[in-house]
């Protein structure tokens, strides 16, 4: 299966895990979900794989969270799901699909353990140095 990422170029933690993945020798497909949003059915299923809630995946900061009121626990999943498809910037990302599972990558490095062929080191936008504890291979710079 091609790698998947659903992602946000305006997004620092979205453009490391992407960079991540490339330098690890992946050719993703890019799903950039804020011109091209998921489905209601591909929302939940996507849920499911990565073992989440709707809350877990619900994004707060720049986006209409608090306007929303999706801070009530009240609230049910089938809402919060609503909201999401309503307003797709709520969507956290990135989310990365690959043979070996699904994940919300934030951080960034937790796209590693993704991957078949992970890079040893890396260095994300802002300096700071990600290391694959499991890995003495290639390293991205």
């Amino acid at each position: 299966m091609q790698p998947l990422i659903y992602h946000n170029p305006e997004c620092g933690t979205s453009r490391n895990t992407l960079a991540m993945m490339i330098h690890s020798g992946e050719d993703p497909e890019v799903i950039e979900y804020l011109k091209h949003p998921p489905s209601r059915e591909r929302l939940v299923e996507l849920m499911q794989a990565m073992q989440i809630s709707p809350r877990d995946l619900l994004r707060r900061k720049g986006t209409p969270y608090e306007q929303l009121g999706l801070d009530d626990n009240s609230l049910s999943d089938d809402q919060l799901i609503n909201a999401m498809c309503a307003h797709p910037i709520l969507i956290n990302r990135p989310i990365v699909i690959t043979d070996k599972g699904a994940r919300l990558c934030r951080p960034s490095e937790r796209v590693l353990d993704l991957l078949q062929d992970p890079v040893a080191r890396f260095i994300k936008e802002d300096g700071e140095v990600v290391h694959h504890p499991r890995r003495i291979g290639p390293t991205a710079e």
